[in-house]
């Protein structure tokens, strides 16, 4: 996924699903991540009509919509453009009422993973494929353990009724360091977003990618097929509803590599940088339907480029080149027997690595020789999963992703070219603010070149 990243924000009336405590990486429409669901929420001005599971601290009047509440049962999907959604709890209740909402939220989570083999050391607190290492004993002899509450969360939300409509705000921060603070427990923006009628702005879930295909998993990172950004954006939702339209300005980002030419033209692979001139543009379809899931096509256009620098600069900073990437991404859901769900999504297109959960890069040079003919880097990437309620209790969830990248001969021997993820778990949730799993996760890497390393680990977490 990005490494930064966002969340929808139409109504969804899907039956809600137990969820644990991941989707990150960077936003919500009814979030299937564990930890959306089941968290505390304190709220001023709250409503009178409380949730069914909720467990509330009343003012020393005793009136729920004076002072403080604390909602042991609440979820942070609050009211969305066009309408509350039956997921909004106090939120809706109070801005219904024509009184303003101030929401905090957040959940606390420690995670016990035990590596059977090793990844890179900034990553050894999620599984990403990319991480893995292709050479034996890259990272030590296998083995590793480790507690972290990375996945812990904090968030506030906020809802402003006025005469045009509710005007809603949400931030949103975890714990899990990444870019230049991976491997770090530091405070990260997940969401940071306002959204008035069918317009919102600010840093959510991308309009390519589809939370809702996000399984029941325990794992911070999650399925490495699955498309996944939280991105700076502006966009409008024309159509809302059952049927939903929306269109998307978000901001652009090429990853480059320039792969044998880094070593054996060094200045040149040193002093290549990414261009980005115009922002990516995105748009999807929804469709729902009560009680049965839903379907969702969207799809990406963004410009991608390059241009040389050095001191002094080339002429025309050449080499350069003005690209273009797009990507296409099917998903959806189909409820089965309860709140039982299968899941799936496949994403394919040129250049939209940058979109991806994990691997890849956007632009790639395709010749091993001068001229190295850059072009944006084909991928494809696919998540199957089951999601299965045993009873009220306890849940699984199983499934399988990948993604696959067409690697260029100008690449390097060590370049990328397919990550693969499988897990499966088991989840205990007896009371409505509690929840325990243990979770068996694999997952392997392949180069460019062939080589192939996996890795073998098992969580148990408390959230």
């Amino acid at each position: 996924m990005a490494e930064d990243t966002p969340q929808t924000n139409q109504t969804v009336t899907e039956p809600p699903a137990l969820v644990p405590a991941s989707a990150q990486h960077s936003g919500d429409t009814a979030e299937q991540s564990v930890g959306d669901d089941h968290q505390t929420v304190i709220v001023a001005n709250a409503s009178d009509q409380l949730p069914a599971n909720s467990f509330v601290a009343l003012a020393s009047n005793g009136d729920p919509c004076d002072g403080v509440q604390v909602n042991l049962g609440g979820c942070d999907d609050f009211c969305k453009p066009g309408g509350c959604s039956a997921s909004c709890g106090f939120g809706c209740g109070c801005a219904k009422a024509g009184k303003p909402v101030v929401t905090v939220y957040g959940f606390g989570q420690v995670d016990y993973i035990q590596d059977f083999n090793r990844v890179a050391p900034a990553w050894e607190s999620t599984l990403r494929p990319s991480r893995v290492p292709t050479q034996a004993g890259q990272y030590g002899s296998d083995g590793s353990a480790l507690l972290s509450v990375r996945q812990s969360r904090l968030g506030a939300s906020a809802v402003v009724p006025t005469t045009g409509g509710d005007l809603n705000a949400k931030v949103e921060f975890d714990f899990f360091g990444v870019g230049a603070d991976e491997g770090q427990t530091t405070v990260r923006l997940r969401h940071a977003f306002g959204s008035y009628n069918n317009w919102l702005g600010g840093q959510t879930h991308s309009l390519f990618m589809d939370i809702n295909v996000f399984p029941n998993v325990i794992d911070y990172w999650g399925p490495a097929g699955m498309v996944f950004l939280r991105t700076p954006q502006i966009r409008w939702t024309p159509i809302q509803g059952d049927h939903s339209l929306a269109f998307s300005l978000e901001t652009p980002d090429s990853g480059i590599d320039t792969g044998v030419f880094s070593r054996e033209i060094q200045d040149l692979g040193a002093n290549v940088q990414s261009v980005e001139r115009f922002p990516d543009f995105g748009w999807r379809y929804r469709y729902t339907q009560e009680g049965a899931g839903h379907f969702q096509v969207a799809g990406l256009i963004r410009p991608l480029g390059y241009d040389t620098v050095a001191d002094p600069p080339p002429a025309g900073n050449r080499p350069k080149e003005n690209l273009v990437g797009w990507g296409v991404n099917l998903s959806g859901n189909l409820y089965t027997v309860g709140k039982n769900r299968l899941i799936g999504q496949y994403v394919f297109g040129h250049g939209i690595a940058g979109y991806m959960n994990d691997g890849g890069v956007d632009i790639a040079p395709r010749n091993g020789v001068v001229p190295a003919d850059p072009a944006p880097q084909p991928l494809q990437g696919i998540v199957l999963y089951y999601d299965h309620y045993w009873n009220k209790c306890y849940s699984s969830s199983i499934g399988w992703s990948m993604t696959e990248v067409q690697t260029f001969r100008g690449q390097a021997d060590d370049a990328f070219r397919r990550g693969r993820y499988v897990s499966a778990n088991l989840l205990y949730n007896p009371i409505p603010n509690f929840l325990t799993g243990i979770e068996y996760l694999w997952g392997d890497r392949k180069d460019h070149d062939g080589a192939i390393g996996e890795d073998n680990r098992m969580q148990i977490s408390f959230k």
